[in-house]
Formats: C-alpha cells, structure tokens, sequence
C-alpha cells in the first residue's frame, strides 16, 4: 500500500463507524467514510466538537452541519497551496491521499533529464496538475465541469503558478483526447481519476465498468514515442488494483515496454497507527 504520510496541514485523526475525523488545517470534520466499517470506540475528543460534520440523508445525499465552518480556506502540501470548501456529497476539493501520486509524478518529471508534457484527465481542481507544473512540466489539464477547472485555477494562483505553462481545457475528456491525436500533439506522460460514473458537457454517460479499458486504449495514442508514466486511479468500490495492472500491461507495456505496479492508496490514522485503504492506483513507468 502506498500511504500519504508526508502533510502538515492534514492529517486522519480517527475512523470508524462509518466516519472519519480529519484535521484540514486548523479545522476539524466529520464525514462519512464507506471503508472505516470497524465499531471502535471514539476517544478523541475531536468527535465531539467538529467545525463541521457532514450527514447523510435517509432520503439520499446530506448536507453540512458547519456552524464554525467557514466558506472556504487554505492548506499546504509540501509548496503548494490549495483552497479546500465544504462541497455536496461530503466532499473538499481535495483528495489528500493523492499526496503520494503527485509525489510520484515529481519524481519521475524531476529525474527525466528532458521536458515533459503531461496530459490530466478528469483533472477535478488541479492538485495532481500544479504539483507536475512545479515540478517543471507543461501541463494540459482537462475536466468536463467549468467550476472545477476555475477552481484549479485558483489552485495554481494560490500556489504561484499563475504563469506556469498550464493549459486549461473544459471538454469531455474521450473527445478532447480524440482531437489530440488528430492534431498530432503527443504527451509523455498521463494522469486520470476517472468517476465511476459521470456525466460530459453535452450529456455524455461514462460508466467506469463499461468505458475504462476503450479509454485507456485510447489514450495510449496521444503518448509520445518515449513515454514516462501513466498513473490510473480509481475510487470504484470492488475494483481490485490488479484490474488496472492488466489494462495498462495490456494496453501500455506491450506497445511501450516498461512495467506496471499497482495498489491500494492509505491514510495513517493517528489515533489507531493503522491504515485508511482510500482506494486504487495503477503505474507504468517506462524504460530509462
């Protein structure tokens, strides 16, 4: 498993009973967590006292208890700044166990000795794409929803990338990749968190089951003739991380060689010294 270890500004204090308590910044939530099933007793005194506790609805979706929540705020990872905001569904804006897929993608930017173009799909608000752009990359960021790429705009501002060379792109992710390869423009590198299921700008349905091996298949097209890295990550429940060494050893290494590994993504709890599973990642990485 690889965990996200490294913030300072978050950290998983708690889980169980369905919940989580986390710390983003200086502010602590309760939300709802489909993973954290133990029934364990709930010590910290965070529990009682949250800035704002998400609750589901026995209707469907929930709302924000945030009487001390403010509208928005800040937290840093490593250099970078991001804005987080109580949202519909429980959720940030920000997935902090990515941590160790933006580090990874550093890693690999940082040590190719050349320019690196990556390509984000299902971009959301541009974590994974300000960390590739710090790291030295040109980045071409892709989502379907407009708030979302102004919020990752607002992501790089805040994190002094304003200038970086970013392109923001508001598009269905199949169909801009297909107009890429039209036009001849290559990537070294790609990056998707595609959504078990969602919705493109004119109505377009994607169901991961249905649409993810087509796509990855297709974005093995828009690759360079020397690639650096893919990095698959899916939150689907029941997907197992082998699944997404398959797709990408079927469809990435036997064009590009390289290897694939993958697994489960975590989050310390502070509170147990256990591990939060938060989901899958797969990564091919070329040969150097």
């Amino acid at each position: 498993m690889w965990i996200a270890g490294d913030w300072k500004d978050y950290e998983l204090l708690d889980c169980g009973r369905g919940e989580k308590l986390e710390r983003w910044g200086d502010k602590l939530l309760v939300r709802p967590d489909p993973q954290a099933i133990w029934n364990t007793p709930r010590l910290h005194g965070g529990w009682k006292k949250p800035d704002g506790r998400y609750l589901r609805s026995s209707t469907g979706g929930g709302s924000w208890e945030r009487s001390r929540l403010p509208g928005q705020w800040q937290v840093r990872w490593q250099n970078l700044t991001f804005q987080v905001k109580p949202m519909n569904f429980k959720h940030t804006g920000l997935f902090p166990e990515q941590a160790v897929n933006w580090a990874f993608a550093q890693e690999q930017i940082r040590s190719a000795g050349r320019e690196v173009s990556v390509l984000n799909l299902f971009a959301y608000t541009g974590a994974a794409s300000v960390a590739c752009a710090v790291a030295g990359a040109r980045v071409c960021h892709v989502d379907a929803a407009k708030g979302m790429v102004n919020w990752a705009r607002e992501n790089a501002k805040a994190s002094g990338l304003e200038d970086a060379p970013i392109r923001w792109i508001v598009d269905d992710c199949a169909k801009f990749v297909e107009r890429e390869i039209r036009r001849g423009r290559r990537y070294d590198a790609v990056i998707m968190d595609p959504p078990s299921y969602g919705r493109g700008p004119t109505g377009e349905v994607w169901k991961l089951e249905e649409n993810l091996y087509p796509f990855v298949e297709l974005c093995a097209r828009v690759l360079s003739d020397e690639p650096l890295f893919v990095i698959i990550n899916s939150y689907t429940t029941g997907l197992a991380p082998s699944v997404l060494t398959y797709i990408l050893e079927t469809l990435v290494s036997r064009r590009f060689g390289g290897r694939t590994v993958s697994g489960e993504i975590g989050l310390p709890v502070t509170e147990t010294g256990l591990v939060l599973p938060c989901g899958a990642t797969g990564r091919w990485t070329g040969d150097r």
